[in-house]
């Protein structure tokens, strides 16, 4: 399959009812929120993306993305590649009533669609991204510049006894 063009917003029931599969690339100066959580992306973020039917009549989409990220480490301030490899299953849903989210299997992840019956693809897709990076950014302790015996935490004095301020209740209670 060639690399296309893929549309920035669709129909996902239509496009189910197609059949449609997508194999192209999206830019990443299309991902603005992502590049505010990242020290860099590569251009162009690859993606896999195929609308079909279940058994059920579901329309769903499934499908992948791959791109290479700059991450800072928060251990050294280092800048380091992650490659990210992200799988995604959605559905479709009208509105955001919790009655359909629970009708929905659980292999497919709600996505809501507006009044048009469309998506924003690529939206979808960054919030999968942004989901997909490390809680923390760190190097692997071996590549590390920072050693953990290097590290420094400080030393914790210890709290002074205050007097508990519920004491004075004690005193008022009477026997």
């Amino acid at each position: 399959m060639q690399k296309v063009k893929l549309p920035k917003r669709l129909d996902p029931v239509k496009s189910a009812n197609k059949r449609s599969d997508y194999r192209g690339g999206i830019l990443a100066s299309d991902m603005p929120r992502l590049l505010g959580m990242v020290a860099g992306v590569a251009s162009e973020i690859d993606v896999d993306v195929k609308f079909a039917k279940d058994e059920q009549g579901l329309t769903y989409f499934q499908g992948r993305m791959a791109c290479s990220t700059s991450l800072r480490c928060e251990r050294c301030n280092e800048v380091f590649e992650h490659p990210m490899d992200v799988s995604f299953c959605f559905s479709p849903v009208q509105g955001s009533e919790e009655e359909v989210e629970d009708e929905l299997p659980d292999v497919y992840e709600p996505v809501e669609v507006d009044d048009h019956g469309e998506i924003n693809l690529f939206q979808c897709l960054e919030d999968e991204l942004i989901l997909s990076l490390p809680i923390v950014a760190l190097h692997a302790e071996e590549d590390c510049k920072q050693k953990r015996d290097k590290m420094s935490f400080g030393k914790i004095e210890p709290a002074d006894e205050r007097p508990n301020p519920f004491a004075v209740l004690k005193e008022l209670k009477r026997d």
